[in-house]
């Protein structure tokens, strides 16, 4: 009862209060020898507040610990035996920094009072670093290769920054490495710079930029970004790509009626660097200049679960213009009580209409992803991915790996070494990966994993695959200290009427 009055007494008596006024009535009050709660002390406040009688009876005394010794460790155990972890620092860091205690430093009003900026510069990211011996295509090879990303941030206010992405050492997704032994003929290196910006984009509010403006509250979110910008939609099954362009979004809504609990709605498009698989040229390259795009995609928190539906028109140009098509996907994620969570993705392509040519997109790609709930959730996890690619489903943009790639590790690619890897294109094809991923105490992790495709039409394949495919894969992880995490990774795959494959590959990456 005393916590409960005590909330009262302080609720009614510092609701009408504001800033200076009431700091000038405390003072007032003090030297005047006139408590807040005598009858003498008349505060202006709300129609809605009223004044409450000063009672003892709701405080206590302080607890006294005099004959108690301090105990760290017991004080640590309060919290759970959590305590602060020291994170690495981005390489360089100037300005307010991120992550850190107060004080902060001061900011400025230049965009307005209500929108102050807090500038602050930061380059980070991590530089990877491989060797792997791989039997790809029927190639015996040895690879050292390093890649570095980084990225440079800079913060204006506490919702505008300018943000631009590079990576140094690599070129038309070739990396800088060394290749020794194998099929090679001696060492072959190659240092290949590049100092291109693979993104470079402004993102911001337009509520928090009105608001700074006008000097009135915001009664609005609208966040935006426009520039050679990264967007990544259904776990970048249906979208992975950097293009130049803008997207925007209307966030947070709800709806009781529909028992909708939240929902986001992003709108964007496309102009230049879009990676469209459908669209190459002579030479088999992406023709990421001749591409426009316009897009929806849409999130909705309903029926117990987490749902995707997206929408986009891929519109060629010039000499691709017969090439125009559709892309539609939908997406339903839920726990099915204390046993599994489960994920369907259905991705349709579809609409091209090519003059003189052979059709490049258009199909059905339906993905059934499952993780069992175990005794222990959070690190003992075993999964079962299924998936049926029906003709030439595509995702909508994607610079890397195909549509099987969130399937199982089988079918990533490290994009790095040239590691060999299933099919991933998912064309006319049905298959699937069972593993289980196991993460100890969070400290590290193993995966094992089973996975394999088979075609619809062996006589026709419109993959990469020539016939059936299995391949058994394995990966660990550990971080060697805050900063260094160590990966290994081996598969053995076969293959029906192609060279099988295998490979083995160690990793540092370094993360600042």
């Amino acid at each position: 009862m005393r916590q409960d009055q005590l909330k009262n007494s302080r609720l009614k008596t510092f609701m009408p209060q504001r800033g200076s006024a009431f700091l000038a009535g405390l003072l007032l009050s003090f030297s005047a020898g006139v408590s807040l709660a005598d009858d003498e002390y008349h505060p202006e406040m709300g129609p809605q507040a009223e004044q409450t009688k000063h009672s003892d009876e709701v405080f206590s005394p302080d607890p006294d610990y005099a004959d108690e010794a301090y105990d760290a460790e017991a004080q640590i155990e309060i919290y759970g035996g959590k305590k602060a972890v020291h994170t690495p620092r981005p390489l360089l860091e100037l300005g307010r920094p991120q992550y850190q205690a107060g004080p902060l430093t001061k900011t400025s009003p230049v965009f307005g009072e209500r929108n102050r900026t807090a500038t602050a510069l930061a380059v980070y990211g991590d530089i990877r670093t491989a060797v792997a011996f791989n039997d790809n295509n029927g190639r015996d090879f040895h690879r050292l290769a390093a890649r570095a990303n980084f990225d440079i941030d800079l913060k204006i206010t506490g919702t505008e920054r300018i943000h631009a992405f590079v990576r140094p050492l690599d070129r038309n997704n070739q990396f800088s490495g060394i290749d020794f032994g194998g099929d090679t003929d001696g060492i072959n290196d190659e240092l290949l710079l590049d100092g291109n910006l693979e993104t470079l984009f402004f993102e911001g509010d337009f509520g928090s930029i009105w608001a700074g403006l006008s000097g009135k509250p915001s009664n609005f979110d609208l966040p935006f970004a426009v520039g050679k910008m990264p967007l990544l939609f259904q776990n970048g099954v249906w979208m992975e790509d950097a293009f130049t362009g803008f997207a925007f979004t209307i966030p947070a809504r709800n709806s009781r009626l529909f028992d909708i609990s939240n929902f986001d709605i992003t709108f964007f498009a496309g102009f230049d660097d879009v990676s469209s698989q459908a669209i190459r040229r002579a030479d088999g390259t992406i023709a990421d200049d001749e591409v426009h795009l316009y897009g929806v995609a849409s999130f909705w928190e309903l029926l117990g679960g987490y749902a995707e539906v997206d929408y986009a028109f891929i519109d060629a140009q010039n000499e691709f213009d017969d090439l125009d098509h559709h892309n539609f996907s939908a997406s339903f994620t839920k726990r099915i009580s204390d046993f599994a969570s489960t994920s369907v993705r259905v991705m349709s392509t579809f609409g091209q209409d090519p003059i003189g040519r052979e059709k490049t997109a258009g199909g059905t790609m339906v993905m059934w992803e499952n993780s069992l709930i175990t005794s222990k959730p959070s690190t003992y996890i075993p999964y079962m991915n299924l998936f049926a690619g029906f003709d030439r489903p595509l995702s909508v943009a994607r610079d890397n790996g195909g549509l099987l790639k969130t399937i199982g590790i089988n079918f990533e690619t490290d994009g790095l070494t040239g590691f060999p890897t299933l099919d991933d294109s998912g064309h006319d094809a049905y298959g699937g990966a069972i593993g289980l991923n196991y993460l100890f105490g969070l400290d590290k992790q193993i995966v094992l994993e089973f996975a394999g495709l088979r075609l619809m039409d062996r006589e026709n394949p419109l993959g990469t695959a020539r016939d059936d495919q299995v391949a058994i894969g394995f990966r660990y992880q550990e971080p060697l200290n805050r900063s260094v995490i160590f990966r290994f990774d081996a598969i053995k795959g076969w293959r029906d009427d192609d060279d099988n494959i295998s490979g083995i590959r160690m990793e540092l990456r370094r993360k600042f």
